[in-house]
C-alpha cells in the first residue's frame, strides 16, 4: 500500500460541500427548532440529534437498508457514491451545527425580532439583517465543529459509502485500511494529518471564543 493524498483531497472536498449544506440546513433547521412546538418539531429534533446518540455503524445501517436496492429510497441509486459520502458526513456533522445555532437564536433574538415586526420589517429582512448577525459567532463555531465531524466520520461512511479505494475513501477510512493491513506507518501518516486539521480549528475556535471577537 502506498501513501496517496487522494483520501485527503476527497474528505477535504467532502467537508466543504457539507460546510455549504450545513450553511443552509443548519441555519434553517436550528431558526425552525428554535420557535416550533408540537409534534413535528419533536420529531424533527430527534432526527436531527440521533446522530449524537445512536452508534454510527447503526445508523449506516438504517441507510443502507433504507438506500438499498430494496429500500424505500433505492431508487436514488446513491450507495457507493461520492453523494453516499457526502450524505453520511453531512449527518455526522448536522446536530454539531444545528443545536448551538438552536440554542443562540433562542436566546438571544427572540426580542430584537418582536420590536423588528413591531416596527413593520418583515421576516426575512428581519431575519438577515437581525437574527443572523446577533449569532453570527455561533454559526461560524457551530460550522467549524460540522466541517471538523464532517472530515472525521467513519462508521456511516464505511456503511453507504462503500470504503472504495480511490472513489470513496475518506482518509478516516484510509487511517483504517492502513492499519488493517498493518501498514502502520502510513496509518500513521493520514492520523497526522486527521489530527493537524483538528488542531488547527481547535486554534479557530479559542481564538473565537475571545470575547473581543
Amino acid at each position: 500500500m502506498q501513501i496517496s493524498l487522494e483520501p485527503l483531497f476527497l474528505s477535504l472536498k467532502v467537508g466543504f460541500v457539507c460546510l455549504g449544506l450545513h450553511l443552509v440546513f443548519g441555519v434553517l433547521l436550528g431558526y425552525y427548532l428554535s420557535r416550533a412546538n408540537g409534534l413535528v418539531a419533536t420529531i424533527c429534533d430527534i432526527c436531527v440529534t440521533l446522530p449524537l446518540v445512536f452508534p454510527p455503524i447503526a445508523l449506516g445501517y438504517f441507510l443502507l437498508v433504507l438506500f438499498g436496492k430494496y429500500g424505500m429510497l433505492g431508487f436514488l441509486d446513491l450507495l457507493f457514491s461520492f453523494e453516499a459520502v457526502v450524505l453520511a458526513s453531512f449527518i455526522a456533522g448536522l446536530p454539531l451545527v444545528v443545536k448551538p445555532i438552536e440554542s443562540a437564536f433562542s436566546e438571544r433574538t427572540k426580542t430584537l425580532e418582536l420590536v423588528s415586526f413591531t416596527l413593520g420589517r418583515s421576516w426575512l429582512d428581519t431575519f438577515i439583517f437581525i437574527s443572523l448577525p446577533c449569532i453570527i459567532k455561533t454559526l461560524i463555531t457551530a460550522l467549524f465543529l460540522g466541517f471538523a465531524r464532517s472530515i472525521g466520520e467513519v462508521g456511516i461512511t464505511l456503511l453507504i459509502g462503500g470504503n472504495i479505494i480511490g472513489k470513496t475513501e475518506t482518509i478516516s477510512l484510509a487511517i483504517y485500511n492502513a492499519a488493517l493491513s498493518a501498514e502502520y506507518e502510513i496509518a500513521g501518516f493520514y492520523a497526522m494529518i486527521l489530527g493537524g486539521v483538528a488542531l488547527a480549528i481547535f486554534l479557530i475556535l479559542r481564538v473565537l471564543q475571545k470575547p473581543n471577537l
